[in-house]
């Protein structure tokens, strides 16, 4: 009884790893800043295809993971960016002039 117990727990834990894994897309974009909304963290991007995340050529809002960087930068200038995909919420991390 004790070992199928303790084969019930490990399964869990294993796909709880799977899961928590799989619930987090990351890849690197390049993109113009079009807004950036210092109250909320957010800065809107035009970037080009994202293809680790599915996403085509777009505009679209971005939570900033560091809003510090956000002070740094304007609206016009061209940017590489992590981006960042966790259940349906879409953020960036790193963001660098080009």
């Amino acid at each position: 009884m004790k070992i199928q117990k303790l084969l019930a727990v490990t399964g869990l834990v294993i796909m709880g790893l799977v899961f928590s894994q799989s619930a987090l897309a990351q890849a690197l974009g390049e993109g113009v800043i079009r807004r950036i909304d210092l109250e909320n963290n957010k800065i809107t991007i035009r970037h080009s295809e994202i293809k680790e995340l599915d996403m085509p050529p777009m505009t679209m809002v971005f939570v900033a993971k560091q809003p510090a960087q956000l002070k740094n930068l304007a609206p016009g200038d061209t940017i590489v960016f992590e981006a960042f995909e966790a259940n349906g919420q879409y953020s960036v991390g790193k963001i660098q002039k080009k």
